[in-house]
């Protein structure tokens, strides 16, 4: 049997360390109205992100975060707790980016990465491709983003 994915160091990942149906979770991310006021100002100004009077009487009746803020806090999670730090070699994109609910200040999310797809490259043998569903849930267990990641990691053993 495998081990899971959050057993083994991250430092010490590679892309046989990916199984598909491997679930990893992480956090806390505790979301922060200066923090969110803060990251829209410099890059999502729009008032239902960086002015609470205006976004009280705005569609989400309050302040939510930028869908920027909440990929950016998650990929820091997925930076620090699941990426293989050696051997992670690059990511050709994301597929499938949602935001299905607004993340407000208050909130805690956690990150839940579930790989779907692991491929030896045919072409460079000494790495492989990791298709990763990734999910920020809050503190009731909406999910509130997801996407699926893709991301190229060296092989412990090359074929």
């Amino acid at each position: 049997m495998a081990r899971a994915i959050s057993d083994i160091p991250v430092a010490d990942r590679h892309f046989e360390d990916f199984t598909p149906g491997a679930v990893a979770e992480f956090g806390p991310i505790d979301i922060d109205e200066t923090a969110v006021i803060t990251f829209a100002c410099q890059f999502d100004p729009q008032p239902i992100h960086t002015d609470p009077v205006a976004a009280a009487a705005g569609p989400f009746g309050g302040l939510i975060a930028s869908g920027w803020h909440t990929v950016s806090l998650t990929m820091r999670v997925l930076v620090d707790h699941y990426l293989a730090r050696g051997a992670s070699l690059a990511s050709p994109g994301i597929d499938e980016l949602r935001w299905s609910q607004p993340v407000r200040p208050g909130d805690v999310l956690r990150v839940r990465a579930t790989v779907v797809e692991a491929r030896r490259s045919q072409s460079k043998p000494d790495r492989g491709l990791v298709r990763t569903k990734v999910e920020a849930l809050n503190q009731n267990g909406q999910v509130v983003m997801s996407m699926v990641a893709m991301n190229l990691f060296r092989c412990r053993n090359p074929g």
